[in-house]
């Protein structure tokens, strides 16, 4: 660990991978600025999938605390973590993201 990184406040950065369909294995890292999931081009991630909304979900990164949330953009299909359908949600290391249908798996590194 580098001179002078307390290792209380030292925080985990996150990365998104694709689980299925012609993308698998792409990774995106999760930048301190909120990142945007959809259908249109302008997202920080775009899916090319009908099933999902201009601007589905937002992962959010909180500085304080090192934690990711992610929150459904109240998109009509949904989004799931863990199999479960949220509005919005804490993330942890090993998450799997659903949307439309598109599986992310989230990992955490310090």
């Amino acid at each position: 660990m580098p001179t002078g990184v307390n290792p209380e406040r030292h925080m985990a950065r996150g990365t998104l991978t694709i689980q299925n369909g012609g993308f698998e294995g792409t990774i995106y890292d999760l930048a301190d600025e909120p990142t945007v999931i959809g259908r249109n081009p302008s997202t920080d991630i775009t899916l090319l999938d009908e099933g999902i909304s201009r601007e589905h979900a937002i992962i959010e990164f909180d500085g304080a605390t090192g934690a990711y949330t992610i929150e459904d953009l109240q998109s009509t299909n949904g989004t799931k973590v863990n199999g479960k359908r949220v509005r919005s949600c804490s993330l942890a290391d090993g998450d799997e993201i659903v949307i439309g249908q598109t599986a992310f798996k989230l990992a955490l590194t310090a």
